[in-house]
């Protein structure tokens, strides 16, 4: 399987300046491509290579990066295309569709630019790297990574790796490749429940409290609607230091939830049981104050994260429909809305069970999990199936590149 490592790179003054100017020289050149491209109405590598090669390298790009413009703008397209395809722009005729269809698509300025092992390669012992620049290669360049992540370069590195500048620091993103284990034969399964006030609740009895990080995100909204009711210089440079914060916040917090997860079926010999909840967000309807916290919520990453580190371990995971689970008795089976009585409380009104509504939900979830196994349905995490729900969607966006598989962190 491929994970993909994050290091940040710690160039001197001429070496940022350097590589800012490649970023922009690639995806200007990119930009030109890709509007020669739609008036063309060809978008093939094959097609682009034999109609824009020879000018991208008047352009100022050597061989090799002038290889992965091409590829990059052909492979937007092919990703736009698939969008369509599939409806995530809208039906035909709608403004989003139609605004997609009807321009060349476009490059930031900064945006991600691979580089191979021709264009880049890797001291890992020493931390440094050397690479392809428009002002020529550039030797020793620095970077800082944790142990575990120059492990995972030094024994486990394939592939391109990316040159992405983001909030005003550079990064090296590059693909590793690590083995799986074995899958094992569960002697039961570990029910997970998924929620927002508490992230992750398992058949066990252990709850994932959210509410550390439902009181940061909310003082975060907080403070931008203060700066942005503020609107002055600084105030706006508060904002833009404050970018991606939450979010890094919230990736922390869901990798130590699924690590923890994935161990503890690991040390008892189970599996994973998981709520599927693909299209949630489009089939509740909820009041306005409401929506920012449903839209906040990180389920399908830490789906993500509990997948592939399962993988790892060899712990077979399965996705179980969640319907009525909150309002099944787990020890009867009776099912009433009657039963959830709040939030947090369940009480059977058949047979007087109480319990956590959320363990409630999980220990069904993991009876609906041992039964699928039982009756022969694969794992998910050894094989997932690309494309299937929002388990398997690409983590890429048109205008940049990146790297199948889930990360870790590295700076």
């Amino acid at each position: 399987m491929n994970i993909v490592v994050q290091v940040r790179l710690m160039p001197t003054p001429e070496v940022a300046s350097a590589l800012e100017c490649t970023l922009r020289t690639a995806n200007d050149a990119a930009n030109w491509l890709s509007g020669l491209a739609y008036e063309r109405g060809e978008t093939s590598r094959r097609a682009l290579q034999g109609l824009a090669y020879v000018d991208l390298k008047t352009r100022g790009l050597s061989a090799q990066p002038a290889l992965h413009v091409l590829r990059k703008v052909a492979d937007a397209y092919t990703a736009l295309r698939a969008n369509i395809r599939n409806g995530n722009l809208g039906k035909p005729g709608s403004k989003r569709r139609g605004r997609a269809e009807g321009r060349p698509i476009s490059f930031r300025a900064d945006a991600a630019q691979p580089y191979d092992d021709r264009c880049l390669s890797w001291q890992v012992d020493e931390r440094t790297v050397s690479i392809w620049t428009t002002a020529g290669r550039l030797q020793g360049v620095r970077f800082a990574c944790s142990e575990q992540a120059r492990n995972l370069l030094a024994e486990r590195r394939r592939g391109e790796s990316d040159l992405v500048y983001r909030d005003g620091m550079w990064f090296l993103i590059a693909t590793c490749e690590v083995p799986e284990a074995e899958l094992y034969e569960p002697v039961d399964f570990l029910g997970v429940d998924l929620g927002i006030v508490n992230i992750a609740t398992t058949s066990d009895g252990k709850i994932h409290a959210g509410r550390g990080l439902n009181r940061y995100r909310k003082r975060q909204l907080v403070l931008r609607a203060k700066l942005q009711k503020k609107g002055t210089k600084s105030a706006k440079r508060v904002l833009k230091r404050q970018r991606r914060k939450e979010q890094r916040k919230a990736t922390e917090v869901n990798h130590i939830i699924s690590k923890r997860i994935v161990t503890e079926a690991e040390r008892t010999g189970r599996g994973i049981g998981m709520e599927d909840l693909a299209g949630i967000r489009t089939r509740v309807r909820l009041r306005k104050p409401q929506r920012v916290t449903l839209h906040s919520w990180a389920f399908a990453q830490l789906g993500r994260f509990v997948e592939y580190k399962a993988r790892r371990a060899g712990v077979p995971v399965l996705f179980v429909d969640p319907a009525y689970t909150s309002r099944i008795c787990a020890e009867c089976a009776y099912t009433d809305k009657l039963n959830r009585v709040s939030r947090g409380r369940f009480v059977c009104r058949s047979c007087g069970f109480v319990d956590h509504a959320d363990r409630n939900g999980s220990r069904n979830i993991r009876a609906r999990a041992w039964r699928l196994w039982r009756s022969g349905a694969e794992s998910h995490a050894p094989a997932p199936v690309q494309g299937a729900g929002w388990r398997g969607l690409p983590n890429s966006q048109l205008g940049s590149t990146s790297k199948p598989g889930p990360s870790e962190p590295g700076s």
